[in-house]
């Protein structure tokens, strides 16, 4: 098993650059309980990709070897990047009841540059104002994080994410339990990262979100059933295997 960070993203003739990400031969899972077999795929750069599958397809697990959170047990990844990915998992991942004001929540993404423990410096304070200007929080930094609506705490998450300043940001149903507006807002916030150069990927069960999206991947059982445009992939001959008994 083998995960690496590629020192030069774009290739020295200028061509398109390679994908963010290419894995093969990938598999993973938990203590007596494989999820990913052997699959191979790829995340194109400066672009959003969208994970397709019914619970239990291995959509989670895949976000969290891309992530780094869930040691792959054979296969290869490999990142053309050379900064740490940003990731966001599930609502039900990150308490409401921790003592955090929306700015202490930000402020956290900057705990791999700084550590927890130091104060920031004016660089730090400045990304932090930043991603909570881009995610549209900056109103909100005096509230708790268990007093907002789900709109107000995914975006508050997001920032907290963009406040690495990571050029891979990895979302883990990232409009579940939103509403239409809060949906369609989420929406347009990762077609304007992806627009500056952020590569996206994110699990979701919404399909008007996938074929938002530059590109998707579909999984069931632990196995890619297709890659590709959505146009091509998202298509009721595509899609009904997916949730089809085996």
């Amino acid at each position: 098993m083998t995960i690496m960070f590629n020192k030069t993203p774009v290739s020295a003739t200028g061509d398109r650059p390679p994908p963010r990400i290419r894995f093969t031969g990938l598999c993973a899972g938990y203590p007596g309980r494989p999820v990913l077999d052997r699959i191979d795929g790829a995340v194109p750069a400066s672009a959003v990709t969208a994970l397709i599958g019914p619970n239990g397809s291995g959509k989670s697990t895949l976000l969290g070897v891309l992530a780094g959170v869930i040691r792959p047990s054979a296969g290869e990844v490999r990142h053309a990047g050379t900064r740490p990915p940003a990731f966001v998992p599930q609502r039900g991942a990150v308490g409401d009841t921790l003592p955090l004001t929306v700015r202490q929540t930000v402020e956290m993404g900057r705990w791999g540059e700084r550590g927890p423990w130091r104060r920031l410096t004016r660089r730090d304070r400045t990304a932090v104002d930043e991603a909570m200007e881009r995610l549209g929080v900056t109103a909100l930094a005096a509230r708790q994080l268990g007093e907002l609506s789900g709109g107000q705490r995914q975006r508050t998450l997001m920032a907290q994410a963009l406040a690495q300043e990571s050029d891979l940001l990895l979302l883990d149903e990232p409009t579940t339990g939103l509403d239409p507006e809060a949906r369609e807002r989420t929406a347009a916030l990762l077609a304007g990262l992806s627009a500056d150069g952020v590569t996206l990927v994110h699990a979701t069960h919404d399909l008007d979100a996938a074929r938002a999206a530059d590109a998707c991947l579909l999984l069931r059982d632990g196995r890619v059933a297709g890659q590709g445009p959505p146009d091509r992939l998202l298509t009721p001959a595509a899609l009904a295997p997916l949730w089809q008994p085996v």
